[in-house]
């Protein structure tokens, strides 16, 4: 009784008339700033918060506007990764898998649709888990040392090959690309410079939103004027403006399954949601693709990923608001407000201000309802770029993703990084070589190599680290379970091709 009677009095406070207001801004800014290839949550958030000073917010006020931004812009990422195949952050890169042949094929506004209802899902879900049981999770959360974070790495990397339905070499041969590109920069324990070639700009590595970027947006371009972009038209149509709730129906499961995942991963400090986005899309993919759809415009595998990293976005507030540890880079972003403000969370943070943790979590429920009945009724707006003529249409890609870069970082260096990204993604697609384990290694290289190297400081070199954890065999175990599994589902439909007569599909 205690948790809704606190819940109630925290919908009082965000209800009140200048939260509200703060709630409703952010959720439109973040659906904008989500569907901008290159911005994402975390600049989403930095470029706000100097907002929640100038206008003299108090730390409650802040959060929630915050807040609604941050889970706006997971909503808005998706809209140009479905639309035109250029994911608005890292998560939303699992959605271009099928939401972008679901376009192709005509399927636009299903696709949006059912990435709004799954996102709605996945909050909702996180949400309550947020509610219910953020201080017993938060607890579990702090078992996971260096090691066990490896082994999560490990899985994630060798799920590639069945999470892409592709030749499993080519997979792998573009994982090892993207964890080698990671490598690129100052070693972080000798402050030692890898493969710079004596540049200065490359200390830092390759930033993640230029490779990303580059190997979609600019890639698809070059891909799209390899494809008649003389036509007046665009490649791409749309049957109806409004989907079917039979569409919607058979996505719920789905859904659901992927917030469970995502939210699991979201309370793992550092995880972040691109892992959960993978990891949702994964799982999904092994539980449900009899027929080889995924990858083909499949709508499950859009819901998955979808309601994975809204599920693990909210499931990455927790560690911030219980144990002072950000679970994402977003939460990082917002933790040091918090501490600007004169506010420390951790485990006392419920009793000191109840109204800024239960004000938070009521306004996370409004929000994530005003987001869904902002994104619904505008599906037809957004489907109307695809009848934009690709003569049109692909210089303003091109013009927003080379400013969105250069407003970044405002480097002349990653702008020739944006282009050698996108030529890199176009020779890969050209030898059909996905592209999306090479970003996952980037993604995710350098902190596996992170993890990696405290683990060993911390059993001084010794390996055997890396297997004495019970989090960290179990880890392995499942690992080896869903390779097993992806084996078996793989000889399962060879030998169900192999005794389909000819000619029959």
């Amino acid at each position: 009784m205690d948790i809704f009677s606190h819940l109630l009095g925290g919908l009082g406070v965000a209800l009140m008339p200048l939260n509200i207001a703060l709630l409703l801004l952010g959720c439109f800014a973040g659906t904008l700033i989500g569907a901008l290839p290159g911005l994402g949550p975390v600049n989403g958030v930095a470029i706000l918060i100097p907002l929640t000073f100038a206008f003299g917010l108090d730390a409650t006020s802040s959060l929630i506007l915050l807040a609604s931004v941050y889970y706006g812009c997971m909503y808005g990422g998706r809209i140009s990764a479905i639309l035109l195949n250029i994911p608005g952050d890292e998560p939303a890169m699992m959605t271009t898998l099928d939401g972008y042949p679901m376009a192709q094929a005509g399927k636009a506004s299903e696709a949006l649709a059912i990435s709004a209802v799954g996102s709605f899902i996945g909050a909702t879900v996180a949400t309550t888990g947020l509610t219910l049981f953020a201080p017993l999770l938060a607890q579990a959360a702090i078992y996971f040392g260096p090691a066990d974070y490896f082994a999560l790495y490990i899985m994630a990397f060798a799920t590639i090959g069945g999470l892409m339905g592709v030749d499993l070499r080519k997979a792998l041969l573009s994982a090892v690309l993207g964890l080698m590109i990671a490598t690129i920069g100052l070693d972080p324990s000798t402050g030692i410079a890898r493969f710079t070639l004596g540049s200065y700009e490359l200390f830092d590595g390759f930033d993640l939103i230029v490779a990303m970027v580059g190997l979609f947006a600019v890639s698809e371009v070059l891909v799209l004027l390899e494809r008649h972009m003389s036509e007046n038209k665009s490649g791409l149509h749309v049957n109806k403006l409004m989907p079917d709730w039979s569409v919607l129906k058979g996505t719920i499961g789905a859904s659901l399954r992927g917030s469970g995942v995502g939210f699991i991963a979201g309370i793992l400090p550092g995880a972040g949601a691109s892992l959960g986005a993978v990891m949702s899309y994964s799982m999904e993919k092994q539980y449900s693709d009899r027929n080889g759809t995924f990858g083909k415009g499949d709508p499950r595998g859009v819901a998955a990923p979808e309601a994975g990293n809204n599920a693990a976005s909210g499931g990455a507030l927790i560690p911030m608001l219980a144990l002072g540890v950000p679970g994402s880079g977003t939460t990082a972003v917002m933790l040091a407000m918090l501490v600007s403000l004169n506010v420390q969370p951790g485990p006392l943070l419920f009793e000191r201000s109840p109204d800024l943790v239960w004000g938070l979590v009521a306004a996370l429920y409004l929000a994530n309802v005003a987001l869904l009945i902002l994104n619904i009724p505008m599906i037809g707006i957004f489907t109307t770029i695809l009848r934009t003529p690709n003569w049109a249409l692909m210089p303003v890609v091109v013009a927003i993703s080379f400013v969105g870069i250069y407003s970044l970082s405002r480097s002349t260096f990653d702008l020739y990084a944006l282009l050698g990204f996108g030529l890199l993604g176009y020779l890969m697609r050209k030898l059909d070589i996905s592209l999306v384990p090479l970003v996952l290694g980037l993604l995710l290289g350098t902190d596996m190599e992170n993890n990696l190297r405290r683990a060993l400081s911390i059993s001084a070199g010794d390996w055997g680290v890396l297997v004495r954890s019970p989090i960290s065999i179990s880890l392995y175990c499942l690992t080896a379970l869903f390779l097993a599994f992806s084996i078996w589902m793989s000889v399962r439909m060879k030998r169900r091709r192999s005794y389909q007569p000819e000619g029959v599909e």
